[in-house]
């Protein structure tokens, strides 16, 4: 459809391709958690494409985040004023994004899922530099050249771990984490290593993150929305398949310790620079920095972890797409990016103040947001593992972003309004619909998880045992 967007040159057309993939995506996700069926692929396809618990999870969190999109872009649509053929531009590479974060999710080989996060380079590429601003090419050209790097790496790592794996002779996950055992220890961390700097750059964690505030922060908003709700799931969901064979090889010990350092030197990184940011979506970029890091850490304590990790990923992709989508709105009201420039939002438009708020608060850990619980749930994880001492640093860069994010979002909130009255705004229903429904399920699953979600996050952390 997006293909055909093209040469239609048609509005209409392009928002029905929109919304079409939308529903699709929300309809198989359904349809799987209530184990309906469906038409699905051929068996010599589904080989290679398969749903498993966390596929599904996955999945699921890319439906809701490009639901929130859809909605938003034909607020962007409107107020970017883009030509017909714009937006189909938009809407095929959109498309194609999202093609190919669907392949991640679903392959079933690795050297399947490390062409599909390729694919995922090259396409959200083409979205970072959609407005065609020189900033925004230069961040674009940042983001390739350094994660095709890091995509490189990930291949010499899938490459050695071939090597240690020769008897095996396959590269399938089912077959990797039967045959485990039989992998060579020495080959298996060598390939880990390399895989782990590859999809972290990926993930943009520290010290690997240099591109991620550049692409996050020039992107336009509901991109940034789908580029930090989605992309960085797909590598950490790369992540967390290899993590299983090193489980099951029972070498976890030395995983463990990579995910545990580089996730507080995230919090580090993260903690040191959003003090000092002067611009609101790349105060958002480091707080996904923040975030993937405290993933990390819950990857290296265990089943428990590995639970509170689940629940986080849901949480963060969820509430930062709320807040980049809210950002896009800020942005249009007072056309400035800095912080310095906005004020008074909540007189100006009471309605974005308010979900910018309680955005950051659902980010930060407010309960009864699920964030609070995450992290709830990896202190207790430290205690359970013997690491209670990293509790207290763990406190102490939580306290430092969620007083830097503070800050920032309540000076803009608050104040004089820094527009005075010149413009109108357009309240438009597609501007804070999609931010308003992702923070009401947030306050559900926060207050009430759904057994079904319980059911599937013991599955999988029971995989980490």
């Amino acid at each position: 459809m997006g293909l055909a967007g093209l040469l239609v040159k048609n509005k209409v057309f392009n928002r029905i391709s929109l919304f079409s993939s939308s529903a699709l995506y929300i309809i198989i996700a359904s349809a799987r958690w209530f184990h309906l069926e469906l038409p699905w692929l051929p068996d010599w396809l589904s080989v290679f494409f398969q749903f498993d618990d966390i596929g599904l999870y996955f999945f699921t969190i890319m439906a809701m985040v490009f639901g929130g999109v859809y909605v938003y872009s034909l607020f962007y649509f409107k107020e970017s004023g883009l030509p017909a053929v714009r937006e189909a531009s938009y809407v095929l590479k959109m498309l194609f994004f999202l093609a190919s974060m669907t392949g991640v999710i679903l392959a079933t080989h690795l050297a399947m899922l490390w062409v599909f996060v390729e694919a995922t380079t090259l396409t959200s590429a083409l979205l970072i530099y959609f407005e065609k601003r020189k900033s925004a090419l230069e961040a674009t050209w940042k983001y390739v050249y350094i994660c095709s790097i890091g995509i490189a790496l990930a291949f010499v790592g899938i490459i050695l771990l071939s090597i240690g794996s020769k008897n095996i002779n396959s590269l399938f996950f089912a077959d990797l984490y039967n045959r485990a055992s039989e992998i060579n220890p020495l080959w298996l961390k060598l390939s880990f290593a390399f895989i782990f700097v590859g999809l972290g750059t990926k993930i943009g964690i520290a010290p690997i993150h240099a591109w991620l505030p550049d692409a996050h922060s020039e992107a336009p908003s509901p991109v940034s929305a789908l580029l930090s709700g989605a992309l960085l799931n797909m590598a950490f969901l790369g992540l967390i398949r290899v993590q299983g064979i090193l489980v099951l090889a029972h070498l976890e010990s030395f995983s463990n310790f990579l995910f545990m350092i580089s996730g507080f030197l995230s919090l580090i990184v993260s903690s040191v620079f959003i003090l000092h940011i002067k611009n609101y979506k790349r105060m958002l970029a480091y707080s996904s920095i923040e975030n993937m890091g405290i993933l990390f850490i819950g990857m290296s304590l265990g089943s428990l972890g590995m639970y509170a990790a689940m629940i986080h990923t849901f949480a963060h992709s969820l509430s930062k797409t709320s807040l980049f989508l809210t950002s896009g709105k800020i942005l249009d009201i007072y056309k400035s990016k800095k912080i310095d420039d906005v004020s008074g939002l909540l007189k100006r438009d009471p309605l974005t103040g308010w979900l910018w708020i309680i955005s950051m608060l659902s980010i930060i850990g407010m309960p009864p947001f699920p964030v609070f619980l995450s992290k709830f749930l990896i202190v207790k994880a430290f205690w359970v593992n013997g690491n209670s001492w990293l509790i207290i640093p763990f406190f102490l860069f939580m306290l430092i972003v969620a007083f830097g994010m503070g800050k920032a979002v309540f000076k803009m909130s608050f104040g004089d309004d820094a527009a005075g009255k010149s413009g109108k705004i357009n309240r438009s229903f597609y501007a804070y619909a999609p931010q308003v429904v992702l923070i009401v399920i947030l306050l559900i699953i926060g207050i009430n998880f759904p057994p079904q979600m319980i059911d599937i996050l013991n599955r999988i952390a029971e995989l980490f045992h």
